[in-house]
Protein backbone atom coordinates (compact mmCIF):
# COMPACT_ATOMS: atom_id res chain seq x y z
CA UNK A 1 0.00 0.00 0.00
CA UNK A 2 0.89 3.67 0.06
CA UNK A 3 1.56 3.69 3.80
CA UNK A 4 -0.29 5.05 6.83
CA UNK A 5 0.02 8.16 8.95
CA UNK A 6 0.50 7.95 12.73
CA UNK A 7 -3.18 8.47 13.55
CA UNK A 8 -4.29 5.52 11.41
CA UNK A 9 -1.30 3.33 12.32
CA UNK A 10 -2.09 3.54 16.05
CA UNK A 11 -5.60 2.14 15.54
CA UNK A 12 -5.21 -0.56 12.89
CA UNK A 13 -5.53 -3.43 15.40
CA UNK A 14 -8.67 -2.00 17.04
CA UNK A 15 -11.81 -4.09 16.38
CA UNK A 16 -14.15 -2.42 13.88
CA UNK A 17 -11.74 0.40 13.03
CA UNK A 18 -11.59 0.81 9.26
CA UNK A 19 -10.70 3.44 6.70
CA UNK A 20 -13.11 1.89 4.21
CA UNK A 21 -16.40 3.53 3.33
CA UNK A 22 -19.58 2.38 5.06
CA UNK A 23 -20.70 -1.02 3.82
CA UNK A 24 -17.28 -1.95 2.39
CA UNK A 25 -15.85 -3.71 5.44
CA UNK A 26 -16.09 -4.08 9.20
CA UNK A 27 -12.43 -3.57 10.08
CA UNK A 28 -11.95 -6.98 11.67
CA UNK A 29 -9.15 -8.41 9.55
CA UNK A 30 -6.11 -7.04 11.40
CA UNK A 31 -7.91 -7.36 14.73
CA UNK A 32 -8.35 -11.09 14.10
CA UNK A 33 -4.70 -11.43 13.02
CA UNK A 34 -3.59 -9.61 16.18
CA UNK A 35 -5.75 -11.89 18.34
CA UNK A 36 -4.40 -15.07 16.73
CA UNK A 37 -0.78 -14.00 17.16
CA UNK A 38 -1.30 -12.93 20.78
CA UNK A 39 -3.11 -16.19 21.60
CA UNK A 40 0.04 -18.04 20.49
CA UNK A 41 2.26 -15.89 22.73
CA UNK A 42 3.58 -13.87 19.79
CA UNK A 43 3.96 -10.24 18.79
CA UNK A 44 3.21 -8.20 15.67
CA UNK A 45 4.78 -4.86 14.79
CA UNK A 46 4.11 -2.43 11.97
CA UNK A 47 6.41 0.06 10.25
CA UNK A 48 4.56 2.45 7.95
CA UNK A 49 4.79 5.98 6.58
CA UNK A 50 2.78 7.69 3.84
CA UNK A 51 4.52 7.29 0.51
CA UNK A 52 6.86 4.59 1.80
CA UNK A 53 4.52 1.62 2.22
CA UNK A 54 3.93 -0.73 5.13
CA UNK A 55 5.90 -3.62 6.63
CA UNK A 56 4.55 -6.04 9.24
CA UNK A 57 6.78 -8.26 11.36
CA UNK A 58 5.26 -11.30 13.08
CA UNK A 59 7.14 -12.99 15.92
CA UNK A 60 6.03 -16.41 17.17
CA UNK A 61 7.64 -18.42 19.97
CA UNK A 62 9.47 -21.63 19.15
CA UNK A 63 7.93 -24.87 20.42
CA UNK A 64 9.94 -26.19 23.38
CA UNK A 65 9.56 -29.79 22.33
CA UNK A 66 7.45 -31.95 20.06
CA UNK A 67 6.24 -33.94 23.07
CA UNK A 68 4.89 -30.87 24.85
CA UNK A 69 3.23 -29.67 21.66
CA UNK A 70 1.44 -32.98 21.23
CA UNK A 71 0.23 -32.89 24.84
CA UNK A 72 -1.22 -29.41 24.34
CA UNK A 73 -2.92 -30.42 21.11
CA UNK A 74 -4.53 -33.43 22.76
CA UNK A 75 -6.06 -31.21 25.45
CA UNK A 76 -8.08 -29.30 22.83
CA UNK A 77 -10.50 -31.58 21.02
CA UNK A 78 -12.82 -29.75 18.65
CA UNK A 79 -16.01 -31.39 17.35
CA UNK A 80 -15.67 -32.55 13.75
CA UNK A 81 -17.97 -33.37 10.84
CA UNK A 82 -18.16 -34.01 7.12
CA UNK A 83 -21.15 -31.88 6.13
CA UNK A 84 -21.18 -29.23 3.37
CA UNK A 85 -21.09 -25.63 4.63
CA UNK A 86 -21.77 -22.48 2.63
CA UNK A 87 -19.63 -19.64 4.05
CA UNK A 88 -20.30 -15.98 3.19
CA UNK A 89 -18.34 -12.94 4.42
CA UNK A 90 -17.11 -9.86 2.57
CA UNK A 91 -13.76 -9.89 4.44
CA UNK A 92 -11.42 -12.14 2.37
CA UNK A 93 -9.05 -12.73 5.29
CA UNK A 94 -11.85 -13.90 7.57
CA UNK A 95 -13.19 -16.19 4.85
CA UNK A 96 -9.73 -17.72 4.45
CA UNK A 97 -9.30 -18.25 8.20
CA UNK A 98 -12.77 -19.71 8.80
CA UNK A 99 -12.68 -21.90 5.68
CA UNK A 100 -9.31 -23.31 6.72
CA UNK A 101 -10.52 -23.98 10.28
CA UNK A 102 -13.67 -25.76 9.11
CA UNK A 103 -11.80 -27.77 6.48
CA UNK A 104 -9.31 -28.99 9.08
CA UNK A 105 -12.30 -30.23 11.10
CA UNK A 106 -13.43 -32.32 8.12
CA UNK A 107 -16.17 -30.11 6.65
CA UNK A 108 -16.56 -29.39 2.95
CA UNK A 109 -16.70 -25.62 2.52
CA UNK A 110 -17.92 -23.47 -0.37
CA UNK A 111 -17.11 -19.82 0.32
CA UNK A 112 -17.98 -16.43 -1.16
CA UNK A 113 -16.99 -12.84 -0.41
CA UNK A 114 -19.95 -11.50 -2.43
CA UNK A 115 -23.36 -12.33 -0.95
CA UNK A 116 -25.06 -11.88 -4.32
CA UNK A 117 -22.81 -14.50 -5.89
CA UNK A 118 -23.44 -16.76 -2.92
CA UNK A 119 -27.20 -16.52 -3.44
CA UNK A 120 -26.83 -17.14 -7.17
CA UNK A 121 -24.78 -20.27 -6.45
CA UNK A 122 -27.24 -21.42 -3.78
CA UNK A 123 -30.19 -21.21 -6.17
CA UNK A 124 -28.40 -23.73 -8.40
CA UNK A 125 -26.74 -25.95 -5.81
CA UNK A 126 -28.65 -25.35 -2.57
CA UNK A 127 -29.69 -28.98 -2.25
CA UNK A 128 -26.02 -29.85 -1.56
CA UNK A 129 -25.74 -27.54 1.46
CA UNK A 130 -26.18 -28.70 5.08
CA UNK A 131 -25.46 -25.38 6.82
CA UNK A 132 -24.96 -21.69 6.01
CA UNK A 133 -22.54 -19.48 7.96
CA UNK A 134 -22.89 -15.82 6.98
CA UNK A 135 -21.77 -12.37 8.06
CA UNK A 136 -24.46 -9.78 8.75
CA UNK A 137 -23.02 -6.50 7.45
CA UNK A 138 -22.22 -6.90 3.75
CA UNK A 139 -22.70 -4.55 0.78
CA UNK A 140 -25.61 -5.08 -1.64
CA UNK A 141 -27.18 -8.02 0.23
CA UNK A 142 -26.95 -8.24 4.02
CA UNK A 143 -26.73 -11.49 5.91
CA UNK A 144 -30.34 -11.07 7.04
CA UNK A 145 -31.52 -10.59 3.45
CA UNK A 146 -29.47 -13.56 2.30
CA UNK A 147 -30.97 -15.68 5.09
CA UNK A 148 -34.51 -14.70 4.05
CA UNK A 149 -33.87 -15.75 0.45
CA UNK A 150 -32.28 -19.04 1.49
CA UNK A 151 -35.00 -19.91 4.01
CA UNK A 152 -37.70 -19.12 1.45
CA UNK A 153 -36.23 -21.92 -0.67
CA UNK A 154 -35.28 -24.28 2.17
CA UNK A 155 -37.12 -23.34 5.41
CA UNK A 156 -35.41 -26.00 7.53
CA UNK A 157 -31.83 -25.24 6.49
CA UNK A 158 -29.78 -24.19 9.56
CA UNK A 159 -28.10 -20.78 9.38
CA UNK A 160 -25.49 -19.23 11.68
CA UNK A 161 -25.34 -15.43 11.52
CA UNK A 162 -22.09 -13.71 12.61
CA UNK A 163 -21.99 -10.01 13.24
CA UNK A 164 -19.99 -7.23 14.81
CA UNK A 165 -21.73 -4.37 16.60
CA UNK A 166 -25.12 -3.92 14.97
CA UNK A 167 -28.13 -1.77 15.83
CA UNK A 168 -30.36 -3.58 13.35
CA UNK A 169 -29.74 -7.18 14.40
CA UNK A 170 -29.62 -9.09 17.67
CA UNK A 171 -30.23 -12.65 18.83
CA UNK A 172 -34.01 -12.20 19.14
CA UNK A 173 -34.40 -10.66 15.67
CA UNK A 174 -32.19 -13.38 14.20
CA UNK A 175 -34.30 -16.09 15.82
CA UNK A 176 -37.47 -14.48 14.48
CA UNK A 177 -36.01 -14.74 10.96
CA UNK A 178 -35.49 -18.48 11.44
CA UNK A 179 -31.74 -18.24 12.05
CA UNK A 180 -30.55 -21.02 14.37
CA UNK A 181 -27.51 -19.37 15.95
CA UNK A 182 -26.33 -15.77 16.41
CA UNK A 183 -22.61 -15.19 17.07
CA UNK A 184 -20.75 -11.96 17.87
CA UNK A 185 -17.48 -11.27 16.05
CA UNK A 186 -14.67 -11.98 16.39
CA UNK A 187 -15.65 -15.65 16.70
CA UNK A 188 -13.14 -18.01 18.32
CA UNK A 189 -12.48 -21.34 16.61
CA UNK A 190 -13.78 -23.32 19.59
CA UNK A 191 -17.03 -21.33 19.63
CA UNK A 192 -17.51 -21.70 15.89
CA UNK A 193 -16.74 -25.44 15.91
CA UNK A 194 -19.19 -26.09 18.75
CA UNK A 195 -21.90 -23.88 17.22
CA UNK A 196 -21.62 -25.64 13.86
CA UNK A 197 -21.98 -29.03 15.52
CA UNK A 198 -24.87 -27.85 17.71
CA UNK A 199 -27.04 -26.59 14.84
CA UNK A 200 -26.26 -29.59 12.63
CA UNK A 201 -27.07 -32.08 15.39
CA UNK A 202 -30.25 -30.33 16.51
Amino acid sequence: GVGMDTQVRERIFDPFFTTKKKGQGTGLGLSVVHGIIKSHGGEITVDSEPGRGTTFHVYLPMVDSEENHEEEAQQIILPRGDEHILLVDDEPLLVEIIERSLSILGYRVTSFTDSRQALKWFRRHGDRVDLVVTDMTMPHLTGADLAREILAARPQLPIILCTGYSEVMDADRAKALGIRKFLAKPVETMTLAQSVRDVLDN
